[in-house]
């Protein structure tokens, strides 16, 4: 296999985009990752997507995107694997590159949500969980992780407010993020007053979805070399696991064991471990989630990921910091692109273009994108060269 880069990286705001459509939104995020990238043309066309099919009534989403940016006789896929999509298309990218079948692929996460009645979107977001024995019992998706988040409670002896860091550090985060959904901080007091939506998690535990994109270039290492002064990025680690969907059918539903299991191997294709991690952007789509992933990939005791959290080792300048732009707490959770997003991120830390929560000396970050409630989870590690 080739070493692979990633020379190039663009995003849209992920907000109520009404004026976008969905190829637009796509388009805006290609493009401004070949300008970055200096290319014009690529081999491929990825695009990581969950939702299309009902939110816009679009399928085909390959040769739709390909078409819009300019690449219409480039190779054209569509990649879905719910909401860890955004990864799916950016791993898909890295082993077509790896392998040596294309020499340069854009891989583009994008989702367009809001133009849906959010009754809707709750069904569609539903299609992640058993169908059978979780959604046709009136399990939303939201329901299926408060439903861990009060079993872990009471296994550890957490009480909610305990949970608060989480979303306290990522609005933090966003505010110095020009891309994220919710750019003000929020307090303690805040968090313990939002709306509840299925107890225990409420307003504040939960990521809001929205509309946005974001976009990679990649080529093989060999062909790039580092140059203005920007560090160049490789995948040191692509590595992807999967659990059952539902939970009740898990040995342990206190435990992301497909988060183990894929992270194991990254670790294993990087040859490093939790210790050289430098950042760590989790998927935390319910506060819940944050903790489970920091359990489950070292970085905390089993039942301790709220600990992690208190004790401030999760701030950019912590010991494994989360969540550096806003997480998807508060950059927002377009679906389809949060992986990309989240890979993107990566990216700018390690460029040293994080403007207001850099992480110092940053070289190795890793990204981790759920699907489902954790039934599908591919994870990436990013170096600098």
């Amino acid at each position: 296999m080739r070493e692979v880069a990633v020379i190039g990286i663009g995003q849209t705001r992920v907000e109520e985009q009404w004026n976008k459509s969905l190829r637009e939104l796509a388009g805006d995020a290609a493009l401004a990752a070949l300008r970055n990238s200096g290319l014009d043309q690529v081999d491929a066309v990825y695009v990581g997507n969950m939702m299309s099919g009902s939110a816009n009534l679009q399928q085909h989403l390959g040769a739709y995107i390909a078409d819009w940016v300019g690449m219409r006789y480039a190779e054209g896929l569509r990649i879905e694997a719910a909401c860890s999509s955004g990864a799916a298309c950016f791993r898909s990218a890295v082993m077509a590159v790896g392998s040596g079948q294309v020499d340069s692929v854009l891989a583009v996460g994008v989702e367009k949500m809001t133009d849906s009645p959010s009754a809707e979107i709750t069904a569609e977001l539903a299609t992640a969980a058993d169908a059978d024995y979780e959604a046709a019992q009136g399990l939303s998706f939201v329901a299926i992780n408060a439903l861990i988040m009060r079993r872990y409670m009471f296994e550890y002896g957490w009480k909610k407010e305990d949970f608060a860091a989480f979303s306290i550090n990522a609005h933090a985060n966003a505010v110095h993020n020009p891309f994220a959904r919710f750019q003000e901080p929020i307090t303690l007091e805040g968090y313990s007053k939002a709306g509840m939506v299925s107890d225990p998690i409420n307003l504040m535990d939960a990521s809001a979805t929205g509309d946005g994109s974001a976009a990679v270039i990649l080529v093989p290492l060999e062909f790039v070399k580092a140059s203005k002064g920007i560090p160049l990025v490789k995948v040191a680690a692509s590595a992807a696991a999967t659990d059952s969907i539902a939970i009740d059918q898990r040995t342990d539903p206190l435990w992301l064991k497909a988060a183990e299991l894929s992270v194991k191997k990254a670790y294993a294709q990087a040859g490093i471990g939790p210790a050289d991690i430098d950042l760590f952007e989790l998927h935390d789509a319910f506060s819940i989630m944050a903790a489970l992933s920091l359990e489950a990939n070292g970085f905390a005791e089993r039942g301790q990921g709220p600990r992690v959290a208190n004790e401030g080792d999760i701030l950019p300048n912590g010991r494994i910091p989360i969540a550096t732009r806003g997480g998807l707490k508060a950059r927002g959770h377009p679906v389809g692109a949060t992986g990309m997003y989240q890979i993107v991120e990566v990216i700018q830390q390690l460029r040293g273009e994080a403007t207001g929560t850099q992480v110092e000396n940053a070289h190795i970050g890793m990204a981790q994108n759920i699907g489902g409630s954790g039934s599908n989870i591919i994870t990436h590690i990013l170096e600098t060269v």
